[in-house]
């Protein structure tokens, strides 16, 4: 059989069950993402966030595009992204729609607080950073957002929440390395 000739692989896709079992595996941080300005605002919670470059300053996250979110998101072209503290479980499951709430709902049983750009951002966050749409990529149901960073508020007291296992977590103890 010549080269030309040989049988291509079959690749199988990965059932989505168990994609879904293996990524409960990997522990993320829980942030909250806000879209949108008085009575037209929503949000959503993110686990899919990173840096994705540090000069120039800019992050990447996912988010479905069926989600009321990603149009508004289209519509406004700037969010804010919340770290969210240990102590902030309540709030992570409003904005990921449990008990069926959403849009500006969401913001109730918080303290917000507005930039100079519009962004609503969660007053006690770890962390917030304002951030345009600088750029979309979608792919499957989702689109990939790349953020341009136009400002970031650091609050820094606390402990970040963590998703893992499709349960909150907390931090314990740091671990003692050969380097510490």
């Amino acid at each position: 059989m010549s080269a030309s000739e040989k049988a291509t692989p079959t690749i199988l896709e990965v059932p989505v069950a168990q994609f879904r079992q293996a990524m409960r595996e990997l522990t993320g941080a829980v942030s909250i993402v806000t879209v949108g300005n008085a009575e037209d605002r929503t949000g959503f919670v993110a686990t899919s966030v990173s840096s994705f470059s540090a000069e120039p300053p800019r992050l990447i996250l996912c988010i479905n595009r069926n989600s009321s979110s990603w149009q508004a998101l289209a519509r406004y072209g700037r969010f804010g992204l919340n770290f969210m503290r240990e102590t902030d479980a309540a709030i992570a499951d409003r904005f990921a729609g449990f008990g069926n709430i959403k849009g500006g709902e969401r913001y109730m049983g918080a303290e917000w607080i507005t930039l100079t750009s519009g962004t609503q951002v969660l007053k006690d966050a770890l962390v917030s950073i304002d951030c345009t749409v600088e750029e979309t990529l979608d792919r499957h149901d989702h689109a990939i957002v790349l953020g341009k960073v136009e400002s970031i508020r650091v609050c820094d007291k606390g402990k970040p929440l963590l998703w893992f296992q499709s349960r909150y977590h907390h931090l314990g103890e740091p671990l003692a390395t050969s380097g510490s």
